[in-house]
C-alpha cells in the first residue's frame, strides 16, 4: 500500500527560514574583543606535511553523484545569518594555507547528506525532536559552513513535550527538477518529504508519502530513463527486523512509492546494523552508500550492482584504521564543479560533544571509490585529520562557521536555537529593536522530576571541545520561586541559576542524573544576595577538555564566583550535549517574570 497524506496543517508554510537576515548589525567589539578577533587570527596551526599529496588514482571524470546538473536555474539565495556578535567562532576549520583541519562541523550535525547544485552545496542533518529541524548549511568549498536555515519549523501535535530520541531520524536531500527534495522518516509515523525551489526556503507542508512503523533512512534516485526509487532501511525497535536494506519504486515526481518494497542486501553475516543508504549511479553501476557495525566502531561499506534491485556485491571503504577517529559513520558523496574530484562526508561520535562531520578525500578504482587516504593500498581508507581543501571554482572562499553567539538584535530568534519540542507563543518573545530576547517564566507541572521533560528550554549545539558561553540578561521576577538559569543539557544535565526569595536573590547549581528515569535533582546549598536593583546578572560555563564544565555567575561582568563541582556533560537520546537558558516558576497566576537576555557570547576559553 501507499499513503499520501499532508503535515499537520499547523506549519505554516515559509516559517522555515524566518531568520535568515533578520539578524541587526553587530555590536562594536571593543579592545578586549579585538584582541581576541587577533588572537584568533594567528592560532592557525603549525604547517604539518598534508596527507595525501599524491592520490592513487586520478578521481574518474564525469562522476555525478545524486546527478546533478552543473549548470542549474535557482531562486536567488538568501544570506547567512551571520554571527551578530560578531565575535570569532571557536572552532574554524580552514586553516588559510590551503588546507582544512576535521571536523568541518565541529557540532552536532548527525547522519549529514550532502548535494551539489551547479558551483554550491546543501547539506542537511537529523534533528530528532528538536525544533526547528531539519538544518540547511551551504558552502562553496565544502569546509566554509554557513547556517542558512531549518526545513521544518513544527512535528506532528504530539510532539508538544519532548520526545528524546523520536522525531526526525537521518534524511536526505536531493534536487530534481529543478527543486531541492528532502525526505525524512519518522520512524513511529513513516517516509516524509518536503520540497522547496530555493533551500534557504519556503520549504513546502511535509507530504507523508509511506506509512509505515520502522523504515528509516530514505534516499531517492531518478535514473536515466526517468523511473525513480526510495532506498531506505529498517530500526529494529519499530519494525522488528534490521540490518537489511530495500528499495521500492517511486512515481517521479518524487511524491508515492508503488508496488513492492524489495529486499536488496541482508548485511547479518558481514555488516550488521547496516543502516544509512545513500543511492547513486555512476558509469551503469548503481551504489549504494551505507555504514555498518554501529555507531561507535563501524566502518563504511559500498555495495554495488548492475540493476537498482540487485543483486548487490559490498566492499568495506573505510574504517577507522590507525587513526583516532573512531565510526566513521554515515555520509555522502559529492564532486566539485568540474568531475575532477570526489569528496565524502560523515559523521564521528563523540560523546557529549555529538556527532561530528569530517571531510575525506576520495577516489575511483576499478569501480570502486576509496574513502580517506590507503596507506596499504588494500583498497580499505582510513580518514585524515587535516587535508588540501578542494579545488572549487571562483575566488578564494571567505572563512564562515555557523553561528553561536547572538546579540538578540533580531524579531525572529537565530537559526542556531533550538526547542526540545514544538514551540509555544510566549516562550520567547525577541525585541530587536531594542536589543533583546525575552523569556517568560514557564510554569513547571505539578509532577514535576526534573527538565528532561520540560518543553521551554532554549538550546544549541556545542561547538567546540574547549569554550565558554556567557549569558548577560536581566532577571526581572514577579513571584516567588521564579528562577532563571543556563543550562547544560542532556541524558545528565547541570544548570545554575538564580532565583526570587522575599527579595533575594539564591544562586544555586542544580545536577541531574539520568533524566530519561525521571530522578530528582540535587543543588547546591544557595547563595543568597540582595536583589540587585538593576536586575542585572550574568551567568557562565566554562567547557574544558572532555566536555568537564565549571559554572559561574557576576553581577559586573568581570569578577566571576564559581559555584558547586565540575560537571560532566552528557549526550542525550542519539543527540550531543546541547546548552542555552530556561526560566520557570512554580505554580500559576495571571502574570509572570521575566529575563531579558541581552546577548550570548560563545568565546575561546582563556585560562
Amino acid at each position: 500500500m501507499h499513503c499520501t497524506a499532508t503535515w499537520p496543517e499547523a506549519i505554516s508554510t515559509g516559517a522555515a527560514c524566518r531568520a535568515a537576515g533578520e539578524q541587526g548589525a553587530a555590536q562594536s567589539l571593543g579592545r578586549k574583543g579585538q584582541l581576541l578577533l587577533l588572537l584568533a587570527s594567528l592560532l592557525v596551526l603549525p604547517l604539518l606535511p598534508v596527507a595525501g599529496q599524491a592520490p592513487a588514482a586520478k578521481p574518474a571524470r564525469g562522476a555525478r553523484p545524486a546527478r546533478m546538473p552543473k549548470k542549474a536555474t535557482l531562486a536567488p539565495i538568501a544570506a547567512a545569518p551571520v554571527v551578530t556578535s560578531g565575535l570569532p567562532p571557536v572552532w574554524q576549520p580552514d586553516l588559510g594555507d590551503g588546507t582544512y583541519q576535521n571536523p568541518v562541523l565541529n557540532a552536532d550535525y548527525s547522519d549529514p547528506d550532502v548535494v551539489r547544485v551547479g558551483n554550491d552545496y546543501y547539506l542537511t542533518a537529523s534533528s530528532f525532536s528538536s525544533l526547528p529541524g531539519l538544518p540547511i548549511l551551504h558552502s562553496k568549498d565544502l569546509v566554509n559552513w554557513e547556517l542558512l536555515g531549518n526545513a521544518l519549523p513544527e512535528l506532528p501535535a504530539a510532539f508538544r513535550l519532548p520526545q528524546p530520541g523520536n522525531g526526525v531520524w537521518a534524511p536526505a536531500l536531493r534536487y530534481h527538477n529543478q527543486q531541492f527534495y528532502l525526505y525524512f522518516p519518522d520512524p513511529d509515523r513513516g517516509i516524509y518529504v518536503t520540497r522547496a525551489r530555493n533551500p534557504a526556503g519556503p520549504w513546502d507542508k511535509p507530504t507523508l508519502i509511506k506509512e509505515a512503523k520502522g523504515w528509516i533512512d530514505p534516499c531517492p534516485l531518478w535514473d536515466d530513463d526517468g523511473r525513480a526509487y526510495l532506498v531506505h532501511a529498517f530500526a529494529g525497535s519499530r519494525a522488528g527486523i534490521k540490518s537489511v536494506l530495500a528499495v521500492s519504486p517511486m512515481t517521479p515526481d518524487g511524491l508515492h512509492l508503488f508496488g513492492d518494497d524489495a529486499l536488496v542486501f541482508d548485511g547479518h553475516a558481514e555488516h550488521p546494523t547496516i543502516e544509512g543508504p545513500k543511492l547513486y549511479k555512476r558509469h551503469g553501476y548503481y551504489y549504494i552508500f551505507a555504514p555498518a557495525g554501529g555507531v561507535p566502531t563501524g566502518w563504511q561499506t559500498v555495495l554495488r550492482a548492475k540493476t537498482v534491485f540487485g543483486p548487490y556485491e559490498a566492499r568495506i571503504v573505510m574504517d577507522q584504521g590507525k587513526t583516532a577517529i573512531n565510526g566513521p559513520h554515515q555520509g555522502a558523496w559529492v564532486d566539485t564543479p568540474d568531475g575532477q574530484e570526489n569528496w565524502f562526508l560523515h559523521f564521528q561520535d563523540r560523546g557529549p560533544y555529538g556527532r561530528v562531520v569530517h571531510l575525506q578525500p576520495m577516489v575511483w578504482q576499478n569501480d570502486w571509490p576509496v574513502i580517506g587516504t590507503d596507506p596499504d593500498g588494500d583498497g580499505r581508507g582510513q580518514p585524515v585529520l587535516r587535508y588540501r581543501k578542494p579545488r572549487v571554482p571562483g575566488p578564494p572562499v571567505a572563512l564562515a562557521a555557523p553561528p553561536t553567539s547572538d546579540e538578540f538584535e533580531g524579531v525572529a530568534l537565530g537559526p542556531q536555537w533550538q526547542w526540545p519540542a514544538n514551540p509555544q507563543a510566549g516562550w520567547a518573545m525577541p525585541n530587536g529593536p531594542q536589543g533583546y530576547l525575552r523569556l517568560y517564566a514557564q510554569t513547571l507541572p505539578a509532577d514535576f522530576k526534573n527538565y528532561g521533560l520540560v518543553p521551554s528550554r532554549l538550546l544549541q549545539k556545542l561547538p567546540a571541545e574547549t569554550f565558554t558561553a556567557t549569558a548577560k540578561l536581566t532577571f526581572v521576577p514577579r513571584a516567588e520561586g521564579e528562577q532563571v538559569g543556563l543550562i547544560m543539557d542532556g541524558l545528565d544535565y547541570a544548570y545554575l541559576s538564580v532565583s526570587s526569595n522575599k527579595g533575594r536573590w539564591s544562586f544555586a547549581l542544580a545536577t541531574c542524573r539520568n533524566t530519561d528515569q525521571l530522578t530528582l535533582e540535587t543543588s547546591t546549598v544557595p547563595v543568597r544576595i540582595s536583589a540587585p536593583a538593576s536586575g542585572l546578572v550574568y551567568l557562565r560555563v566554562a567547557v574544558r577538555a572532555g566536555a568537564r564544565c565549571r559554572f559561574s555567575y557576576s553581577l559586573d561582568g568581570e569578577n566571576f564566583e564559581e559555584i558547586g563541582e565540575a560537571f560532566s556533560a552528557r549526550e542525550g537520546r542519539w543527540i550531543g550535549a546541547k546548552m542555552g537558558l530556561f526560566c520557570s516558576r512554580v505554580g500559576r497566576t495571571n502574570d509572570a517574570g521575566y529575563a531579558d537576555v541581552d546577548w550570548w557570547h560563545v568565546t575561546q576559553l582563556l585560562e
